[in-house]
């Protein structure tokens, strides 16, 4: 079974999913004051458990997700709160992917290991003061069935990154479900 990349098993996966969005990420929950007030993309957004609880919080979401199932739910949330949500489709596994993405306030990854090559472009799509804040599983999870090896977040993937984004905080955790780990970075007007 594949994690990350197979769109028919998260189509189906979606699709199987019950009535109600998941709760947020509890990372994002305990460190939204990071956040620049105005957008968010949110890469990987699944059927938006996540950008429900930014919408809810006031800020202006775009969810991008490859899974058309996943996205139709996330409109169908937003409707039930009369929130106002903007979806795109997109292929995060494509090297071109985000290359006619915009500028956001922040951008919000999550569960998901984005390619080192995108990562390390990622600071033209923030604007100055805003944050990137990633979380998943990190290095030390011990890889199963679902989460494989090359699907862990590496310290690795951030080399080159503070060229153009500061690190101003990390995070590691345990819990029940394995190793996580959470990076907030925000640009500065002098690094780029």
């Amino acid at each position: 079974m594949e994690y990350m990349g197979n769109e028919s098993y998260w189509d189906k996966k979606f699709e199987n999913r019950g009535g109600n969005p998941l709760k947020p990420e509890e990372a994002l929950v305990k460190n939204i004051r990071y956040l620049k007030s105005g957008t968010v993309l949110d890469l990987a957004c699944g059927d938006g458990r996540n950008s429900l609880f930014l919408l809810q919080e006031g800020f202006n979401v775009t969810g991008v997700d490859f899974s058309i199932k996943a996205l139709e739910r996330l409109h169908n949330f937003a409707a039930r709160n009369n929130y106002k949500i903007y979806t795109k489709k997109v292929d995060l596994s494509k090297a071109d992917a985000l290359d006619n993405i915009e500028e956001f306030d922040n951008i919000i990854i999550n569960h998901y290991r984005l390619s080192k090559e995108q990562l390390s472009g990622i600071h033209k799509h923030i604007r100055i003061e805003g944050v990137l804040f990633i979380s998943g599983f990190g290095q030390k999870h011990v890889p199963d069935s679902k989460i494989r090896e090359e699907d862990l977040i590496q310290p690795s993937d951030f080399d080159g990154l503070n060229e153009s984004l500061e690190l101003i905080k990390y995070n590691e955790t345990i819990d029940e479900r394995g190793s996580f780990v959470t990076y907030i970075y925000r640009k500065q007007g002098d690094l780029v």
